[in-house]
């Protein structure tokens, strides 16, 4: 691995001026480059139709154009970042139609999701889903109960549930194009001073449900779940 691999945090910041963590080296330099991308946009530290200012982020990372480039053509990959001839790369921004849209399809698919899971997680998959929550909330207490990040994959109570469905077309849906997109809304609109608390309440009730291997019960809750977040949603765009 080169040296270009492992910059250490005392050279770099995020792009909100904190410093960032040394690039993990079992991962190339475009690979570390798009994680914290990512994160920053889920976050909304770069917000929806910001324009990417290339100068700007290699400096802020030490880094040369080229792995950047490929870092945010990845990113275009991932649906959060469109490249426009002429125009330059921006973060996406979808319209409120787009947005609720998601939230629809989201809602059924993953109540479907928690169905399935009631009928297929193993006892040791609710087991470590129910450690995971725990720190979910370590988490939120942390932060004075005023948002609720996720971090992706097995660390995300939702991708969690959609792969304890068993079912691989499922997975492929929700885990895959859309899936960085859904995560930079469902965190930017659930940071509030109530929202993060009911998000988790309402997680662990799903899992009770599917730890009683009520799959009925489980969509249920599921679907209530992601309505709620359309409403919180909607209530922000109103206001």
């Amino acid at each position: 691995m080169s040296k270009q691999n492992t910059v250490e945090a005392s050279d770099n910041c995020e792009p909100n001026g904190t410093k960032i963590k040394s690039f993990n080296t079992d991962k190339t330099l475009a690979a570390n480059v798009m994680d914290m991308l990512i994160t920053a946009i889920v976050k909304g530290d770069i917000p929806p139709g910001t324009k990417i200012s290339e100068p700007e982020l290699a400096r802020t990372y030490g880094i040369s154009r080229g792995p950047l480039r490929e870092a945010i053509r990845r990113l275009e990959g991932l649906r959060l970042v469109e490249l426009k001839p002429h125009v330059g790369a921006r973060v996406v921004q979808l319209s409120v139609k787009e947005l609720i849209e998601i939230y629809r399809v989201r809602e059924a698919l993953e109540g479907m999701a928690s169905r399935l899971a009631a009928e297929h997680m193993s006892q040791e998959e609710i087991d470590d889903l129910r450690n995971l929550l725990d720190r979910h909330e370590e988490s939120i207490a942390q932060l004075d109960g005023l948002s609720y990040f996720q971090k992706e994959g097995d660390l995300d109570f939702h991708f969690r549930i959609v792969k304890g469905s068993k079912n691989e077309k499922m997975l492929e849906l929700l885990g895959g194009d859309l899936y960085h997109l859904v995560r930079m809304y469902r965190y930017q609109f659930s940071v509030s001073n109530s929202r993060p608390k009911r998000a988790l309440k309402e997680h662990r009730q799903i899992v009770d449900a599917i730890e009683s291997r009520d799959p009925e019960l489980a969509e249920i809750l599921m679907r209530r779940h992601i309505s709620a977040a359309r409403l919180n949603i909607e209530q922000k765009l109103v206001e």
